[in-house]
Formats: structure tokens, C-alpha cells, sequence
């Protein structure tokens, strides 16, 4: 295993990102650092780094370096973008950075952040079709991409923190600002001819610390239940509320918002503007924001250097395969409940109905059912559905999240209402209740099916006959733990299918 350390130096924010690359093309993230330098800040009057924002940078990637020695880091890859790209003094601020830090910064071309930012987003999200926004501090991305092929780019020399220094005076008021933002970007998007021609069914993606910080709020806002930012969908109709709200407020003011980081408030009412701009210009309905943006291009470049050809081709697989690996789950066991579960659940569909894509759902309870292990064995379904609740899960929705955490958590015998469903009503229904009992028995039973961890049983065959799924096995050895163990879960498989159980 290799640490690495990833230094992302954009024009407001500097990040640091420590990351544990694994054997086979795997990695987590293990620690991160953010300061706020404003590097971009006043840049515009004459394309010159400012004295002040350099000392900054240079004291935070001081306090990097020293986290990365601390942490055991072999090998830092650090990265500039826009302020840095087009500033006049750049080759004296990277030999500056070098001789007092130690740290060798590459600046990046408009297009290979552009291609990092998709390479982030195309491995992480099961969306096929996309137009990427990513706001930065001194640059906007826009990235177009179908059939998971990048098609177009642009890069907009200006950022949330440019476009608040363009538009900002002592007699502006807030809502002028924004509605001046919002007419100038309007305009700039009309020169993208290719922005003409997306096919209607293409879905936006938000990247970027402005998203995050939005997501933020609107879960203040909605008490929604789950931390996760990639993968949430927001409705225009949740967004446009809070913008309306932000836009007027003055800065004081910004800052008492519960959600809004104080060291973005001044920043993000552009942010929204630009964001405001952008869904009217394509009638956007509905956008998907992404945690993973330009640092986890690098991480996927690093740890599996065939993405730099061509992307995963299973994000879920990947994703859930990672985190096996990090639980150091029995990899053996993993696999061999979530073949019976998933022959469990195709011979069963005709008492389930469920279309294929509740097999998903089965498929990621069935992979981190024992997660919880690493917490402690007694009760761990409890933990394993709190760590599915909580792990960094591609390729799948914050609805088939929940669903597979509760799932999950049915491989003992549990009373799911102990964890609070209704916490969950925004995101899944009553009726997804019975789902999970359903799905929950057939992961207790496959699981059960294994229960020496020995593969003794090789694969299940079901009759249904009148009132019972008759269920023969095929085995290599003595299966009679494996089998009483599966029957136990007799009572929950009759009041889920109403069908009696037996297993030969």
C-alpha cells in the first residue's frame, strides 16, 4: 500500500486530500486539510498574484507538507488551476512555492482539468448522459459528455470570486449584484454554440465547493437525513427559494445562515447566480450534484491508471469491491452470499414481482451485510447499516442507499421500526417497508446458506407448489448447520411471500 498525498490550489481554496492507494486499483481518502487563500482575489486590475494571497498560500502549503510527513505520505502530487494559470507572475510564484515549501506544483491546462473533473465524475455516478457545471473560484467548467465519452468543453475565465470582485461596489445592492451576474453569464452562455445542441435528456451535474455548501443548506432547510452530497437531487423548485432568499441578504446577515460556511458567505451568492443562469438557459427541472470532482480525477488516474484510456465500467462494482477491501470483509463469503442472493432473487421473482433494478439494491446488502464486523461482532447488522448509511457509495441513489442499509441490517432477526424509518420518509415510502422485508429475508436466508464461511452449499433451486417454495440444494460436504440456520428464518419468509419454507 502507498500514501499519497493530492494538492488541489485553486483560486479560493487550497486543498489537501491524503489518500491510501491498495493493491489491484483501489483506494480511500484517510484525511484532508482546506484553508481559504483567496488566491484569485483581486487579480482582474492587473493579472498579478497579490503579495498577501501568496503569503497565504505559502503558510498553507507549509502546514500541508507538514501533515503529509506526519502522516507518512511518499509522494505529493500538487496541482494549480486558473488563478494561477493566467497569472502574470506565475514562474516566480512556483519557484517561490518550491524553494520555501518543497512542494512542486503543476499548472494545468483548461483541458486536462476539465478532462480530471470528468474523469471524477464519469467513475463515480451511474448517469450516462451529462452536462457537468463546475464553479470555481476563478474559472467555470462546463463539460459535456454521452455515452460516457467527454464530447465538449469550456473553460470561463471567471469564478465565484472574480464575478463577486467584477460586480460588487459600495452602492450595489446584493440582488443587483446577482441580477447582474446572472444577465453576464446569461450572455457568455449564448457564445457556446455546441450548448444549442444537447439532446433534451441530458442531465446536469453540479461540482464544486458551491455545491457542496448549497447542499448544505438545503439540508438545514429539510432536515434531510443523510450527509451524503453526491448522488442528491435537487428540484429548481428547492433551489429557487434559497437563492431568492440569499441574493438580498447583505453579508452580516449571510453568515447567520445555519449550513453557509462564513468563509464562502460573501462568495456564494454569485455561485447560485451563475447556478441560476445556467438551469433557465437549458430549462433544467432537476440537477444531481457530485462530491467527486478534479482531486478524485487524479486519485482514479493514480490508483487505476487505465481510466486515463477509458472509465470504469461498473461504478457501483468498483465502489462496493473498495470498501469490502477497507472493512476487510471475507472476500470468499462476500461473494459466494451475494450469488445466492441474487439466485434467490430471480427464482423468487415470481412471488416478489421486483423489476431488475432492486436487484442493485440486494447486491450492495449483500456485499457490506458484515461490514459491521469491524465495529464489533455482537449486533453488527446495527453497525453495517450505519456504515452503509455513511460510506462513500458510487453508482447508486440516495434512495437505493437507504433501501440496501435496511436490507442489510435484516440479515439477523431485527425490528427495522427500532432504526427509525420514518427519519427516512423523504426518501423512501411505506410501501418501499415491504421491499426491504422482502429483499431482508432472502439476504438473512443466502447468508445463512454460508454460515461455516466454507461455500459448502454451490447453488439453490425453488419449486413453488400451492402454499410452499420447496428449496433444494446442491452441496459439496455436511450442510446441516447451513440449512437449520436458513430455516430460523422460516416465520419471516411465510409473513413476507406467504409461502411456507423448506429446504432440502
Amino acid at each position: 500500500m502507498e500514501k499519497i498525498g493530492i494538492i488541489d490550489l485553486g483560486s479560493n481554496s487550497a486543498r489537501l486530500v491524503i489518500v491510501n492507494l491498495f493493491a489491484d486499483g483501489y483506494f480511500m481518502v484517510v484525511d484532508e486539510l482546506k484553508e481559504s487563500v483567496r488566491l484569485g482575489q483581486d487579480m482582474e486590475r492587473d493579472g498579478f498574484l497579490k503579495p498577501a494571497r501568496v503569503a497565504e498560500t505559502i503558510k498553507t502549503l507549509k502546514m500541508f507538507r507538514k501533515l503529509c510527513e506526519t502522516s507518512g505520505v511518499t509522494r505529493i502530487i500538487a496541482v494549480a488551476t486558473e488563478a494561477v494559470r493566467r497569472a502574470k507572475n506565475q514562474r516566480s510564484f512556483l519557484d517561490e512555492i518550491q524553494a520555501t515549501c518543497g512542494i512542486k506544483i503543476r499548472v494545468l491546462s483548461a483541458e486536462e482539468e476539465a478532462v480530471l473533473v470528468y474523469r471524477g465524475v464519469i467513475n463515480t455516478m451511474d448517469i450516462p448522459k451529462g452536462i457537468i457545471l463546475e464553479i470555481g473560484g476563478g474559472s467555470t467548467k462546463i463539460i459535456y459528455y454521452n455515452r460516457r465519452n467527454m464530447l465538449n468543453y469550456v473553460t470561463l475565465p471567471f469564478g465565484a470570486v472574480t464575478l463577486t470582485g467584477m460586480f460588487s461596489g459600495e452602492d450595489v445592492k446584493p440582488e443587483e449584484q446577482a441580477a447582474k451576474i446572472e444577465e453576464f453569464f446569461t450572455a457568455q452562455l449564448e457564445n457556446i454554440d455546441w450548448l444549442k445542441e444537447l439532446d433534451p435528456d441530458v442531465q446536469m451535474i453540479g461540482v464544486g465547493g458551491s455545491f457542496r455548501n448549497l447542499f448544505k443548506i438545503t439540508k438545514m432547510v429539510h432536515k434531510y437525513p443523510l450527509d451524503t452530497v453526491h448522488n442528491y437531487k435537487m428540484p429548481v423548485d428547492d433551489f429557487s427559494p434559497i437563492y431568492d432568499m440569499i441574493k438580498v441578504l447583505d453579508l452580516d446577515r449571510k453568515k447567520k445562515i445555519k449550513g453557509l460556511s462564513s468563509e464562502r458567505a460573501d462568495i456564494l451568492p454569485a455561485a447560485l447566480a451563475v447556478i441560476r443562469s445556467f438551469i433557465n438557459y437549458l430549462n433544467v427541472e432537476q440537477f444531481t450534484f457530485s462530491g467527486a470532482g478534479l482531486r478524485e480525477g487524479i486519485m482514479f488516474n493514480q490508483a487505476l491508471p487505465m481510466t486515463i484510456e477509458k472509465p470504469i465500467a461498473d461504478v457501483l462494482n468498483y465502489s462496493l469491491t473498495t470498501l469490502v477491501k477497507y472493512y476487510d470483509c471475507e472476500e470468499k463469503h462476500v461473494e459466494h452470499v451475494v450469488n445466492l442472493s441474487i439466485q434467490l432473487f430471480k427464482q423468487l421473482r415470481v412471488l416478489h414481482k421486483f423489476p431488475r433494478q432492486y436487484l442493485k439494491i440486494l447486491k450492495v446488502a449483500a456485499m457490506l451485510h458484515d461490514c459491521g464486523m469491524r465495529i464489533k461482532y455482537y449486533n453488527h447488522q446495527r453497525h453495517s447499516w450505519y456504515m452503509i448509511l455513511n460510506s462513500t457509495l458510487y453508482g447508486v441513489t440516495h434512495r437505493e442507499i437507504v433501501l440496501a442499509a435496511f436490507t442489510a441490517c435484516c440479515h439477523k432477526k431485527e425490528d427495522i421500526n427500532a432504526y427509525d424509518w420514518a427519519r427516512y420518509r423523504d426518501i423512501v415510502s411505506e410501501d418501499d417497508l415491504e421491499i426491504v422485508k422482502k429483499l431482508g429475508v432472502m439476504l438473512r436466508i443466502a447468508e445463512s446458506l454460508d454460515r461455516a464461511d466454507s461455500g459448502t452449499i454451490k447453488s439453490i433451486n425453488c419449486d413453488i407448489l400451492g402454499d410452499s417454495v420447496i428449496m433444494k440444494t446442491e452441496v459439496e460436504g455436511d450442510a446441516t448447520l447451513e440449512i437449520k440456520n436458513a430455516l430460523s428464518a422460516s416465520t419471516e419468509f411465510r409473513k413476507a411471500f406467504h409461502k411456507n419454507l423448506e429446504i432440502l
